[in-house]
């Protein structure tokens, strides 16, 4: 059974009629991402590590691989590198996500950003005589 045509003044009103279901839920049932990390849910959207932010960076990096698996078949020298390393960005972004810690030394969506480590603790054993 073929699909009922819409006018514009229809699709316009269901797509209003949508947004607001949408903002109704939204509102009373908001989202609990029990599957994120308290310190990641902690931290303001503009930030670099915020939930937002690393989501984006998944899906940036997910657009990425069908180029990179079609540069693979046509055998582009270094395309399989780069796909390894998208693959493993996307990992590393999503066990960030779950578990709180970046393991990784590059961040942003096309992982152009360093990373700055800082040591907290040192390692080894500490003289307290001196």
């Amino acid at each position: 059974m073929p699909r009922r045509k819409m006018t514009d003044e229809q699709k316009a009103a269901a797509a209003e009629r949508l947004r607001l279901a949408r903002e109704k839920r939204l509102r009373e049932n908001p989202p609990k991402y029990s599957n994120i990390h308290p310190s990641v849910l902690a931290l303001p959207d503009e930030h670099p590590f915020s939930r937002v932010m690393v989501t984006k960076y998944i899906k940036t990096q997910k657009e990425q691989l069908p180029a990179l698996r079609s540069a693979i078949r046509q055998k582009v020298k270094g395309a399989i590198a780069k796909e390894a390393s998208c693959k493993a960005y996307i990992r590393h972004c999503e066990t960030y996500l779950r578990n709180g810690d970046w393991c990784d030394d590059f961040y942003g969506e096309y992982q152009e950003k360093r990373v700055k480590w800082v040591t907290v603790v040192p390692a080894g054993r500490v003289d307290n005589d001196g």
